[in-house]
Order: C-alpha cells, then structure tokens, then sequence
C-alpha cells in the first residue's frame, strides 16, 4: 500500500447535471482519484476506435483498491460567469446579428461550485505493479510520455503538493455506505463518482460516502473501494 499527499488550493468534482447550475462533489472523487493515478503512472486510458463521436474508456485498466481521506474537510464556494452560444445553421448568424446589436448572442449568467483548501491522501493497495509506476511518476520517469499535468477537475485548478507519504496523519476516512446500515444519517454524507464510463452515462457508478466521525490514522475496511468495479 502507498498514501498520496494532495495539497491544492482549488478544485471541482462535477456531477451528471447540465444548465446554469453547476455543481461539485464536496469531496474528491475515486473516479478522480484513480484518473490521477493513471495519470501520474503514464497509463492512457481512453482509446479512440475510429467510429465512435467521442473517446472511450479503456477496457484494460489496472485494477486497485482506493481510499480517501481527508486532513480537512475543503469548503465549497461559487463563481459566477456569462456564458454564451451562437445560433447553428448557415443562415442563422444573419438573422440573429440585428438582433445583438453588435454583442455576442444569447448571453447567460451561470453559476459554478469548487472547493477550496483541499488536503487529502489517495491511498492505493492490491496492485504492487500500479504503485511502483505511480512511485516512478512522482519521479518525473513519464513527464515526457504521460498527457498533461496533474490537476483536479479542471485543468486550471493546479495541485500545490503531491507526494507519497511515509507517515500518515490522521485523517477523517470517506466510508463506502451500504444499504441497512444502522448508523442512520451521517454528517457530511456526499455521493461520489467510482468508474465514469464515457461512452454509456448510464454505465457509470457513484455511491453514498460519509468521512469517520473522527480523524484515525489507520484505513478502515469499509473506505476502501475497488476500481473498476
């Protein structure tokens, strides 16, 4: 097993919605989580298969065993932006144009969450193989090979600090919660993306997760999610 360290000021989980509300998850996400990884091991995993409108998700990937902690729990926050689109169609630039008076068309306020002063740990365990490439990763060892820089959520949203942690702190441990479980409604209970399949929405899978009611050091059994599921 190895531990993460990720310290970032910013950063945005975001659900399955669409409109002028844009919400994120409270926490980091193990799909996010697990993209990260792969990442920073140099492991693509989308492919495109020459017919298909978008890239897929790879079939292949590793499979690992992932918790998450958090050091402190980050803070939800909003901006608001204008967002705006242009009529489709060969004519319909010119019949739109009287209409805006020279400003871009159909102009919208929306409103979007992230999260702020994230500090966290990734843990990773049932795949020796993955954990020496991500040790190898934070090396440097695929800066050339691997795409992009590790972000969180969105690619302006930068990560301050991320490395392995030899001596964990205690952290509050986001617990997978099953059906029946006696503990009733639990603070800070938050749904969580596992596995996002690109191609079939309705393939992807996400669950109800609630951090320990008390920062321990040690994983418990029940935060531990394995991935692909």
């Amino acid at each position: 097993m190895i531990c993460l360290y990720v310290q970032a000021p910013f950063a945005a989980f975001r659900t399955f919605t669409a409109g002028y509300f844009r919400p994120t998850a409270t926490f980091i996400t193990p799909s996010a989580a697990y993209g990260q990884l792969l990442n920073i091991g140099g492991i693509e995993s989308r492919f495109d298969d020459g017919s298909s409108e978008m890239t897929l998700t790879r079939q292949d990937l590793p499979h690992v065993k992932l918790a998450l902690g958090a050091l402190q729990f980050p803070q939800v926050q909003s901006v608001f932006q204008q967002v705006h689109n242009y009529p489709v169609g060969s004519d319909a630039g010119a019949s739109y144009e009287p209409f805006s008076r020279g400003n871009k068309y159909n102009i919208t306020p929306v409103r979007r969450e992230f999260l702020s002063d994230v500090r966290a740990y990734i843990c990773l365990d049932g795949n020796p193989e993955l954990e020496e490439r991500v040790k190898s990763g934070l090396k440097g060892e695929y800066n050339s090979t691997r795409y992009g820089v590790p972000f969180l959520g969105d690619n302006n949203f930068m990560i301050d600090v991320l490395r392995e942690e030899v001596k964990a702190e205690p952290a509050y441990w986001y617990e997978k919660l099953s059906e029946g479980d006696e503990r009733g409604l639990r603070p800070r209970t938050t749904r969580l993306t596992i596995m996002i399949d690109r191609q079939n929405m309705a393939k992807s899978t996400s669950a109800l997760f609630a951090p320990t009611a008390q920062p321990v050091v040690d994983v418990p059994e029940s935060a531990w999610v394995s991935i692909p599921g």
